[in-house]
């Protein structure tokens, strides 16, 4: 890192340290400045003992107060900066004891906002001089050392001899430890320097990485992420922090972890308090790293370096970190300057085709527009990696709950998604891969009487396809009985009979709320709890889930979501005086239909023949009754949407053209419009309604095919 004036810091020793720390005084800022970053070397660079880490960051970080000028007694912090460089010598060298202020890394004073003591034995607070800037850039970045550090693990119990593995998992810690120590939270440092401690035995080869150790590792880094909520729940409140559950049982046997023991019978889960009100979190709202690689320059103390000398050579252009809530904004702007550049280009001034030199600037306007469109939305796009990161420890803990054997197999992690989106799709993915290895993976015993390896395989792809993001869960276990579905269904009223339904219309039955058909309730699934809330969470991103299965062979289920919610791509199309909006990825075709291709059936209303098969004929201007509308297919044009056995034919009367939307809500007035699910402006400046494909169908099935005249949506 360079000195203020560019040259790079000289290296130091702590001798060297405490020889300048004595030549110095108040007002030589830039030598003291020197001197701080010469210690941070130290300190997070491997350049003292461990045992010394602690004492070399604390006087770091007390000298960074007199700095830069927020010391409250400067006399007394040269005396602490004196006291921790001597405490960093004695335990460099193995002696003690060392000075009392040092050796006691616990706070023994409360910040002034902060109303319990620390000798609370389930309570800690803020340190009284914690930087407050820092702390969310902290909390971020840690959060993502523990999250790679998990990865890592998972590695690691697979492959034991991967020494970038290990390497990696002590780098994590290690950062987690130095930076915590650098600002004073002091439990965050212990605790990390007993995980670190155990990963080094293992890098050393002084121990094996057994599932014991592989337990114990894992369950430190849930620790950790524990002890980061709760700083994150205090520096949004009055400095509290609570400690988690089991915090003082686990550094007792990461301390003491012997290879013959099973630490983990008795120890509790970690669990931290909950996060600070949504609204309370503007100080460390989350952030999205843009650009890669992820080497960030928010935080002035060296963090995740992946090599010693990365801080110093880091490319700090790389990457920045940016507030989400002012990317969104961005992307809102961009949006309304999309819709501003479409008005204008539509205006009837270009009617007469007279202006053409205004009409070339307009044009070029609009690429330009467009441009600044697709790259402000790939801003906001992140990669599922993170995603299925964690579902490799899901899938680990559950198989080993249940005695099972499990092989988790991840393709396509770098596909990208909008954020917004990555947040809902977590949970429907965890429950979802819960019961794939719950119930859909036989056990060992069970898969060998059934001609199968002991080993199953539960496998996550993630693909593009058609304009959308494709997730399938594959699993090569019992697969879904139909009969088992439908004998369940009939028994919860659901249906009467399966009679006309097809396995695709079974199968979505298994959403229904309370639907089980798990002959044993285990504590990690079986109460029929969940799927209903999952398919809930990806309709509400405009996604929508598949089914397949076969009995004995396992089962396929199929995510599709569109690539973001801030754009729709679809089909401007009219009825009557209103314009609709489809999304392109629910159209197959469109065509003007022959005399002889329409019919109404019994039992199934009005019906198109397109190649041999028999597609209802939905009427938009009678479901949102919409006046002055085409009244005969022969008249209009009929698109075909949907899938497989769902496919339906819309009736439309025009179509006016592909377009790229911006799709705003409807707002708190309309509220939800049955069949719709957003609106954009056009060109002239009219609202199109973008419809929801799924429900429209459901829409016009209900109540013989259309809904009650009193409960119909309108048009705006």
């Amino acid at each position: 890192m360079p000195t203020p004036d560019g040259s790079p810091v000289p290296s130091l020793n702590l001798d060297d340290a405490a020889t300048l720390l004595m030549q110095l005084e108040a007002t030589d800022t830039a030598d003291l400045a020197i001197l701080r970053e010469g210690l941070m070397d130290l300190a997070f660079e491997n350049g003292v003992p461990n045992e010394a880490q602690p004492f070399v960051a604390r006087a770091a970080r007390v000298l960074g107060t007199i700095v830069n000028g927020t010391a409250p007694d400067v006399p007394a912090a040269f005396a602490e900066v004196g006291e921790a460089l001597e405490g960093a010598m004695r335990a460099s060298e193995g002696r003690a004891p060392v000075p009392a202020r040092v050796a006691a890394p616990v706070v023994t004073t409360a910040p002034e906002h902060a109303t319990t003591r620390t000798d609370d034995p389930s309570l800690d607070v803020l340190p009284d001089d914690a930087d407050r800037e820092l702390l969310p850039d902290f909390l971020t970045e840690s959060h993502e050392c523990v999250v790679h550090s998990e990865a890592a693990l998972l590695q690691l119990e697979e492959s034991p001899d991967d020494e970038e593995a290990i390497n990696t998992v002590f780098r994590a810690f290690h950062t987690v430890k130095g930076t915590s120590a650098f600002l004073g939270l002091a439990r965050i440092a212990a605790f990390a320097h007993e995980a670190e401690s155990l990963l080094s035995r293992v890098r050393d080869k002084e121990i094996a990485y057994t599932k014991g150790c592989a337990d114990l590792s894992l369950r430190s880094a849930d620790m950790l992420k524990a002890l980061l909520v709760s700083v994150e729940s205090g520096l949004n409140g009055d400095g509290r922090l609570p400690i988690p559950d089991g915090y003082h049982a686990l550094l007792d046997a990461l301390a003491g972890y012997d290879p013959a023991d099973t630490p983990l019978a008795t120890l509790p889960q970690a669990s931290a308090p909950a996060p600070a009100p949504a609204a309370a979190l503007v100080a460390v709202a989350p952030s999205v790293a843009i650009a890669t690689p992820p080497v960030s320059s928010a935080v002035d103390a060296p963090t995740a370096a992946p090599a010693a000398k990365g801080r110093v050579e880091s490319n700090a252009d790389a990457t920045i970190r940016v507030r989400t809530d002012r990317l969104d904004r961005l992307i809102d702007m961009v949006g309304e300057l999309v819709i501003a550049q479409s008005m204008i280009a539509g205006d009837t001034l270009f009617a007469g085709g007279k202006q053409h030199d205004l009409q070339r600037k307009v044009t070029h306007a609009g690429k330009i527009v467009r441009e600044l469109q697709g790259l402000s939305m790939s801003m906001r796009m992140v990669p599922l990696r993170a995603t299925f990161q964690k579902l490799t420890r899901v899938v680990r803990d559950t198989a080993s709950k249940a005695d099972k054997i499990v092989q988790f197999v991840t393709e396509g992690d770098d596909v990208e998604i909008d954020r917004n989106m990555v947040d809902v799709l977590s949970d429907p993915l965890v429950h979802m891969v819960r019961n794939a290895v719950d119930h859909g993976v036989e056990g060992p015993v069970e898969r060998e009487a059934a001609g199968k390896a002991r080993v199953g395989v539960v496998r996550l792809h993630a693909y593009h396809a058609s304009g959308n993001v494709v997730v399938e869960l594959k699993d090569d276990g019992r697969g879904l009985h139909r009969d088992k579905i439908v004998k369940k269904a009939i028994e919860k009223g659901l249906i009467e009979t399966d009679k006309g339904l097809t396995d695709s219309d079974v199968f979505n039955l298994v959403f229904a709320p309370g639907f089980s058909t798990a002959e044993q309730v285990t504590d990690i699934s079986g109460r029929g709890v969940g799927m209903d809330v999952v398919r809930r969470n990806i309709e509400k991103i405009h996604g929508r889930i598949d089914i397949t299965s076969a009995p004995g062979k396992g089962s396929t289920f199929a995510i599709r979501l569109p690539l973001t919610l801030a754009v729709t791509d679809g089909m401007l199309v009219r009825v009557g005086d209103e314009r609709f909006i489809i999304p392109l990825t629910h159209i197959h075709m469109s065509f003007r239909p022959e005399p002889a291709m329409l019919s109404t059936v019994v039992g199934r209303g009005e019906v198109v023949l397109l190649r041999g098969e028999l597609l209802p004929i939905i009427r938009l201007h009678t479901l949102f009754d919409v006046t002055n509308a085409v009244q005969s297919p022969l008249d209009g044009l009929l698109m075909i949407v949907g899938d497989g056995e769902r496919r339906q034919a819309l009736l439309v009367d025009d179509l006016l053209g592909q377009q790229q939307v911006v799709a705003k809500t409807l707002g708190d007035g309309l509220g939800k419009v049955p069949g719709v699910s957003g609106g954009a402006i056009l060109g002239d400046g009219r609202v199109g309604l973008i419809l929801d494909v799924a429900e429209t169908v459901a829409l016009a099935q209900s109540a013989e095919g259309h809904p009650a005249r009193g409960d119909r949506p309108h048009a705006a």
